[in-house]
């Protein structure tokens, strides 16, 4: 009877053994697993340095709807050219195609991520590379879908060329030194979503149909340069946030068709200057520029701004402060004259705010905005002021001609 009862053992861990699980503890450390076209049981735990690559995207390895696919615990791991679906869709648990836990040196290289929670869960990893993939998110509503990349406490890590699409979030959470670059984001929430992490920067990323392309808060010494933002979804749609952040530098980016441009929430008390919005873009939003709370600590200029239908928005009253350097930027709007040619006007370029408070203060009357009642307001209290308007913004030296 005993005899009768370890065969049968033997034979039930021999049907459940993961083979991929078993060939993976086997290997040697620092060994390469070349893996033909076939599906591979996930749940896959790997505790060494170790490459594993496919020979080509018909390479899957499959959760089977549990748990994380891939987990590494090891630093000096690759995984590139695979197929990696079908995680768990437990929250808690941070299900993902691929968790990477307290590592450095690791890469994840020309993979599709497919159906999974999570994407790449990211902890404590240092000094790696995820380029050149494909990632996307359950189907389910935005709120329930997990991160694409969901980073914590991973610094100098470099992210590029990768697609991630129709998922929530990208989030960088006490994460420093990262780079971003020529990465395309389709259709997630917040593409790319920093908080309380410094010295990130972003390069020639396309966003395009998110709800806000890029919003950073409480961090230090982020660049962001050469990125095409448009096309932010909805009636709040935002290309960029920001809030609490210092040494901020937006410069060479196209932001167009989105409902806001740029959202900039300051501080009423911070010190110092705290942005830098220079060489940009900014077109054909419904807002150029929203600032929240108060406009100051802002360097502008050598920007184009065009084709707006507000150029500047101020969402709480307040005057224009002192502390702005704000000039030669291309205003659409600009009316006045360049006699000797130098192609700076020859006055400052205000933007006042004359009825538009009404709504700026109030959504509810943003309800009339563009109605015949309103553009009638507008136009008599530019015409004869029956209320003191606010300057808004002053552009000392507006360029003429672009």
């Amino acid at each position: 009877m005993t005899k009768t009862l370890l065969a049968l053992f033997f034979i039930v861990s021999a049907v459940f053994a993961n083979p991929l699980q078993c060939a993976i503890d086997d290997a040697q450390a620092y060994s390469t697993l070349k893996l033909p076209s076939g599906i591979y049981l996930g749940n896959i735990v790997i505790n060494k340095p170790l490459t594993i690559v496919g020979k080509d995207k018909n390479a899957i390895i499959d959760g089977d709807g549990h748990g994380c696919v891939i987990t590494i615990n090891s630093s000096h791991v690759t995984l590139k050219n695979l197929t990696i679906a079908n995680s768990g869709n437990k929250m808690d648990k941070i299900d993902s195609a691929i968790a990477i836990k307290n590592a450095n040196h690791c890469e994840i290289d020309s993979c599709l991520i497919l159906n999974t929670l999570y994407g790449i869960d990211m902890f404590m990893v240092n000094d790696s590379i995820v380029s050149n993939n494909y990632i996307t998110s359950k189907k389910a509503d935005i709120g329930f879908r997990g991160d694409a990349i969901k980073a914590y406490y991973s610094n100098d890590n470099i992210f590029s060329n990768n697609v991630i699409e129709n998922s929530r979030d990208v989030t960088l959470n006490y994460s420093h030194n990262n780079l971003f670059s020529e990465n395309t984001f389709l259709n997630n929430r917040f593409s790319t979503h920093l908080s309380l992490s410094n010295r990130n920067a972003f390069k020639n990323n396309t966003y395009k149909y998110n709800s806000v392309a890029i919003m950073i808060m409480g961090a230090k010494d982020t660049s962001i340069s050469g990125n095409s933002i448009l096309s932010s979804k909805g009636a709040a749609g935002i290309g960029v946030m920001i809030k609490g952040v210092s040494n901020f530098r937006f410069s060479n980016n196209t932001v167009k068709f989105n409902a806001k441009g740029l959202y900039v929430d300051g501080q009423e008390k911070a010190t110092g200057m705290k942005r830098y919005i220079s060489d940009n873009e900014i077109s054909y939003n419904g807002e150029a520029l929203h600032f929240h709370a108060t406009i100051k600590n802002n360097v502008i200029v050598h920007n184009n701004i065009f084709g707006n239908i507000e150029d500047v928005v101020k969402d709480m009253d307040g005057k224009f402060s002192d502390s702005n350097k704000v000039e030669r930027n291309y205003w659409d709007r600009y009316a006045g004259f360049d006699k000797n040619g130098d192609n700076i006007g020859d006055n400052p370029h205000q933007v006042y705010q004359y009825a538009d408070q009404l709504w700026q203060y109030n959504n509810k009357v943003k309800f009339f905005y563009a109605s015949p009642i309103m553009t009638l307001l507008n136009f008599l209290s530019n015409l004869a002021p029956f209320i003191e308007p606010n300057l808004l913004l002053e552009d000392k030296k507006p360029i003429v001609k672009k």
